[in-house]
C-alpha cells in the first residue's frame, strides 16, 4: 500500500503540513509510523478524504509537453478484467476516468491510494457558457 509522509500529504490535500498534523492529532486523519519512525498517511486514506475535497495539488512532474491539461491527483478506484481497466482519479474537485490496457495498469502499479497525474490531449474542447433567457 502507499504511504505519504505528512510534508507529501499536505499538499495534495491542499493544506499546510501543520494543518494535517491538526487533522491527524483531532483523528480526523488516521496516520501511522514508517519503519523510520515518520509519521505517514495511506494513500488508501487520502483517496477518501480527496472524493470530497476542493483543492487540487500542483503537478509534481516538471517536463516539458504539448499537453497544456495535466490534472494531479490520487487514484480512487481501478476496475480490471482480463485486457481493460478503468482508472478513476480525483484531482481536486475533478474526478477523471480513463480507460487503458490492464497491462498499463499493472505497469504502472496503480492502486487506490496511488498519486497519478492525468494528461489530456485533444483536438475537441467544448466551451459552454449559461443560457440568456
Amino acid at each position: 500500500m502507499t504511504a505519504f509522509r505528512i510534508s507529501e500529504a499536505a499538499p495534495l490535500l491542499g493544506v499546510s503540513d501543520d494543518t494535517l498534523r491538526r487533522w491527524i492529532d483531532s483523528g480526523q486523519v488516521a496516520a501511522t509510523r514508517d519503519d523510520a519512525g515518520r509519521l505517514v498517511v495511506e494513500g488508501a486514506d487520502l483517496a477518501a478524504r480527496l472524493k470530497g475535497s476542493a483543492h487540487g495539488p500542483e503537478d509534481p512532474v516538471h517536463r516539458a509537453s504539448s499537453a497544456r491539461n495535466r490534472f494531479v491527483g490520487i487514484v480512487t478506484d481501478v476496475i480490471t478484467d482480463t485486457v481493460m481497466a478503468q482508472v478513476e482519479l480525483q484531482c481536486g474537485p475533478q474526478r477523471v476516468v480513463s480507460l487503458m490496457s490492464s497491462e498499463a495498469v499493472r505497469d504502472l502499479g496503480l492502486e487506490v491510494g496511488s498519486l497519478a497525474t492525468a494528461v489530456v490531449k485533444s483536438t475537441t474542447v467544448i466551451v459552454e457558457t449559461p443560457r440568456e433567457n
